[in-house]
């Protein structure tokens, strides 16, 4: 086990290139499985996620090759092995295995998801999805049990706006028979980035993007190769990153409209941003103005930069409002922040900040991915020394953090925890 540790105060400048999306390669990896010859994805991010991943592959009988940035995926050989636990544990987007072997094997056994404890995330839009297509579908022992004669196109509505159910019902769908037409679908860019390796594979998907896609079955996919879409979240974080200490920082491998509503945020707390085809330059300025703040389904504000973003708003003069719509139980870094000298109250679903304070170094613990990127973000704006355990979380979805910071100009390393710290954070 390891932790991070950051002397904050450093100015950042120079130019940091952003991973591919974790968020699209957990459901690309599984969307392989479809195909009957090799596919190649081209810029994976180098994470952990994406390594559990390939190890699920080869349990069920595919070759998973990767190199860090490309994985050569054959699943010509595979099997439909029941992977009720073990490293599914372990991954939110194991369910993205459920739509994928169901379509095509016409059964799976999963066990229920894993990954960071953000409350609830219901599965029953997926389920709903399913059944549908003509899936039974039966919850035993904390497995999902999916086993169907065939699979025949319908009309599903989702009754919550779901990433996860909708690619999982286009995975299901794409080799059954007949049209499936999934309304009130999600329109993230990961969405659209599935959509597109699946029809790279031969699939009949339109209206990716919007909130009705139309998917009409086909008898057989193939591989392919595709290159994955930049990784908005990992490019936000280094975007709030230099708002609050950059001099002059350029993000490159990005897609500026992906990342649109904090662009606008930021800017009306007075950050300076230019914005070119695949890079954005942002510099910070002394005097940060408090902004509010709602998070919501693409294009709105992402959840997942709600947390790097309330370290960020400690910096501003007045009062900020981070209201999350998404998921309740993301304030886990706001005791931290607090550790750190932050003022901030939780009442309900929103963490009001007032500032601007002063962060000072201390030890503190990622709860979650997110909130890893928060403490980050805090350390680097605080005076003294950070320590931050809890790292594997971050390693879920960020790739070379500490080496893309330490890059432009952080004081950053990473040190092995000795047993005592262990025990303790165990403890915890």
């Amino acid at each position: 086990m390891e932790k991070i540790k950051i002397i904050g105060g450093d100015p950042l400048q120079g130019m940091v290139k952003v991973s591919g999306a974790k968020n699209s390669a957990v459901a690309l990896i599984p969307a392989t499985i479809l195909a009957d010859s090799p596919v190649t994805i081209e810029g994976l991010p180098n994470i952990s996620d994406v390594r559990i991943l390939g190890d699920l592959i080869e349990e069920i009988g595919g070759t998973f090759h990767f190199d860090g940035k490309k994985a050569v995926i054959d699943p010509s050989n595979m099997v439909p092995m029941p992977l009720p636990n073990g490293k599914v544990k372990k991954l939110r987007a194991s369910y993205y295995l459920m739509g994928a072997m169901l379509g095509r094997f016409k059964k799976a056994v999963v066990g229920l998801p894993g990954g960071c404890h953000l409350g609830p995330r219901p599965i029953d839009q997926h389920i709903k999805g399913f059944e549908a297509l003509g899936a039974k579908v039966t919850n035993e022992q904390g497995a999902i049990y999916l086993r169907a004669e065939e699979l025949r196109g319908a009309r599903i509505f989702l009754d919550v706006v779901s990433v996860g159910a909708t690619i999982n019902i286009m995975l299901a769908a794409v080799r059954a028979k007949g049209r499936t037409i999934i309304e009130n679908a999600a329109k993230e860019p990961e969405i659209i980035d599935v959509a597109t390796l699946l029809s790279n594979m031969g699939a009949n998907i339109k209206g990716a993007g919007t909130d009705v896609i139309r998917i009409d079955g086909v008898e057989k996919l193939s591989g392919c190769r595709h290159s994955i879409i930049p990784d908005r979240i990992e490019a936000g974080t280094y975007m709030i990153a230099a708002a609050a200490m950059g001099k002059e920082v350029i993000i490159d491998n990005v897609i500026p409209q992906h990342v649109e509503s904090l662009i606008a945020k930021l800017r009306e707390m007075g950050v300076h941003i230019e914005t070119s085809d695949d890079q954005i330059l942002v510099s910070s300025i002394p005097d940060l103005k408090a902004v509010d703040v709602k998070t919501l389904v693409y294009p709105g504000f992402p959840t997942d930069l709600q947390q790097p973003f309330t370290s960020l708003l400690t910096k501003a003069h007045g009062t900020s409002v981070v209201t999350d719509t998404i998921y309740s139980a993301r304030f886990k870094h706001i005791d931290e922040l607090r550790r750190m000298n932050a003022n901030i109250k939780v009442e309900g679903c929103s963490a009001i900040i007032t500032g601007p304070s002063q962060l000072q170094g201390a030890k503190v613990k990622a709860s979650d991915l997110r909130a890893g990127a928060a403490l980050v973000i805090a350390g680097l704006m605080a005076e003294g020394l950070t320590e931050i355990a809890g790292v594997e979380h971050i390693d879920r979805g960020y790739s070379n953090l500490v080496e893309k910071l330490a890059g432009i100009g952080a004081t950053i390393w990473r040190e092995k925890m000795t047993d005592e710290e262990i025990e303790q954070v165990k403890n915890a």
